[in-house]
């Protein structure tokens, strides 16, 4: 019996594709991660959010509070007492305090909000590129796959340039060199 001489292009693509499916495999792994950070990240940003919005109710009670306090005072600056008129600047003191500090509040609840979204934002941009590396690279693997069963090297060829653009892409991944 006589072995079938082997074509050395086949050893070739054995490798690539071996390389190909490795950088898949990496692509789906990282793009998953990048995913679920991006989820998080989504969740704790609309968390920030709702607290925020919380202490934007309460400031705003207390808002309500002081300008009627402001209003009875001055309504009534004729008709009261001097103790009664500092009751009424205190209470309104009071207020003007609490409204700062959740202006405050809320000042420092937005920036970690947007912080939260920014991360959020960078993980969709690596996510993408590595959903991106793993369609490229899939189809390269199934044309390398094609090409070995039909020994058509010009399949492979094909599969090749394909892989190219998969491996910029899975590059791209890491370091965001594509907007």
């Amino acid at each position: 019996m006589a072995e079938e001489k082997k074509e050395r292009w086949l050893n070739y693509l054995a490798l690539t594709t071996v390389i190909f499916a490795v950088c898949a495999t990496l692509s789906t792994f990282k793009g998953g991660g990048y995913s679920t950070r991006s989820v998080l990240s989504q969740s704790q940003a609309s968390d920030q959010w709702a607290y925020f919005q919380s202490k934007s109710i309460k400031g705003y009670l207390y808002e309500l509070q002081k300008e009627k306090f402001e209003v009875e005072l001055k309504s009534q600056k004729a008709n009261t007492s001097r103790s009664l008129s500092g009751d009424y600047q205190k209470k309104i003191d009071t207020y003007s305090q609490k409204i700062k500090k959740y202006e405050e509040e809320k000042s420092r609840i937005e920036q970690e909000a947007r912080k939260l979204e920014g991360i959020r934002d960078e993980a969709q941009k690596h996510s993408q590129a590595f959903g991106m590396a793993v369609i490229f690279l899939q189809i390269t693997i199934l044309l390398s796959s094609i090409a070995a069963l039909m020994k058509k090297k010009i399949v492979w060829i094909l599969g090749m340039v394909l892989g190219v653009f998969g491996m910029v892409y899975f590059a791209n991944g890491f370091f965001l060199f594509i907007k």
